[in-house]
């Protein structure tokens, strides 16, 4: 039986070698015998040559049978595979997101896709971006394991490509961006606050800031932003609902117009739902045996805001806000906006606001602050309401939160301190800064306040 194995191209072929040797060693057997067999019958050493002829067929055996073991026959039932390059162990591999412009041209797509595949790299995903002078095509990819970010950009480099950026991606990516687009559009419609973090995750690692027409501490306002707004490369102003800016700014890649069209319908939307608080609430009882509500707060309750405030301490005021104390209520409305963040209001059974906690998109980083009234601190009231503000930060998909306050202000940094997180402190010229890191811990270790999911009591897990 014929020994094969398959090439490269799959076609068999024949071991000659062996087809050879096999033969020859049969003939060279019975040769030797032939011989002994005529000196032993007419010569005088009959018994010695029988025990040479023996011999021989002994090493002869021996050599076959070695000559086998090297080169045997395949299994019954087929035929030897020879491996033309080592499998990859089943998920051994890494996604990434990838942009890059290519001449507005046919074939130039072709010419990309085929230079990746080369590098057995698979495109999950492709979105166009039309420009005047090219297009944007922005992939999602999933390459082998251990292939450098440096190895594409080469290959898309070599295929046309130009202005290549790419980072390094996750399973989330793997959500198709029409689908993602409705998930965020529905966050924004259900909560007002949700509208810079849609635009985040809309438009990935960038920083947002609002700022207000009439800013809070009487300064000249922003430069008025065109209806239609404004796309500068790496930086889009959009006109915000309430009349101030939405400024959204990236160092790289420069925004698209198909991405600043999308942002702008989602701000428009945002606008044409008006203010908007999620209802619910949260009743908790403190150590004391207090029944106290926190649900999130908005412009509404901006008169009991104030009323609160007339009922704190100008120490506990001055704590808060860091300044004079006259000045504290020009604050409460850029506070209570949902556009600036969100707040919880912690009420008594009559309904008066005892307890203010807020978490502050501030650029790419997030603020929190507590007020508490001077009757109600040293319950717990404060820490409730910063684990729940850590919370919310937690799903908002923040990394960390920070406090500005005093150095003599010890409620806040017992408060912070009660996270149990790892904590930074910076102290300059009295002011003191506690840092909160937030991916030091599981986010489902505690679940986000949502008060969309309260109204029979209790904060649910997210989903």
């Amino acid at each position: 039986m014929p020994n094969t194995t398959r090439a490269g191209h799959g076609r068999p072929v024949r071991h000659w070698r062996r087809d050879v040797v096999e033969p020859a060693t049969l003939l060279a057997a019975v040769a030797v015998v032939d011989g002994v067999a005529n000196l032993t019958g007419h010569g005088p050493n009959g018994p010695a040559l029988l025990v040479i002829a023996a011999s021989a067929l002994v090493a002869t055996a021996a050599f076959r049978i070695r000559w086998a073991r090297r080169h045997g026959h395949p299994p019954p039932g087929g035929d030897a595979v020879v491996p033309t390059a080592p499998e990859q162990a089943p998920g051994d591999s890494t996604l990434w997101r990838m942009r890059t412009t290519v001449r507005d041209a046919p074939g130039s797509l072709a010419a990309l896709c085929t230079a990746l595949a080369a590098r057995h790299v698979d495109i999950l995903s492709l979105q166009t971006h039309p420009l005047a002078e090219g297009t944007v095509d922005e992939f999602l990819l999933r390459a082998p394991g251990g292939t450098e970010a440096s190895a594409l950009t080469r290959a898309v480099s070599s295929a046309g490509g130009t202005g290549t950026w790419i980072e390094r991606a996750d399973a989330h990516d793997l959500v198709d961006p029409p689908t993602r687009v409705l998930g965020l559009a529905t966050r924004t419609a259900l909560d007002a606050a949700e509208l810079p973090i849609a635009l985040r995750q809309l438009l990935g690692r960038c920083t947002i800031r609002s700022l207000p027409a009439r800013p809070a501490d009487g300064g000249r306002g922003p430069e008025e932003v065109p209806a239609e707004g404004v796309l500068e490369d790496t930086v889009m102003r959009l006109r915000a609902p309430e009349g101030g800016t939405i400024t959204v700014e990236r160092p790289y890649p420069p925004f698209t117009p198909t991405e600043f069209a999308r942002a702008r319908a989602l701000v428009e939307l945002d606008a044409r739902l008006g203010p908007r608080v999620p209802g619910g609430r949260d009743v908790l009882t403190l150590p004391e045996g207090d029944a106290i509500t926190v649900r999130r707060a908005g412009p509404g309750d901006l008169a009991a805001a104030r009323a609160m405030h007339e009922r704190c301490s100008p120490r506990t005021l001055a704590l808060r806000y860091h300044g004079p104390v006259d000045d504290a209520d020009r604050y409460l409305g850029h506070l209570l906006s949902p556009r600036f963040g969100r707040t919880l209001a912690a009420r008594t059974a009559s309904g008066r606001i005892v307890g203010l906690g807020h978490l502050l998109w501030d650029g790419d980083e997030t603020e929190v602050a507590l007020l508490v009234e001077d009757a109600w601190q040293r319950r717990g009231l404060g820490s409730e309401l910063l684990g729940r503000l850590v919370a919310m930060a937690v799903g908002a998909g923040c990394a960390s939160v920070y406090a500005v306050t005093r150095s003599s202000n010890t409620g806040m940094v017992a408060a912070m301190r009660g996270l149990g997180l790892p904590l930074d402190f910076q102290v300059e010229e009295g002011t003191l800064v506690v840092t909160a890191r937030l991916d030091a811990i599981p986010v489902a270790s505690r679940p986000p306040y949502d008060a969309r999911h309260e109204e029979h009591g209790g904060p649910r897990p997210r989903d």
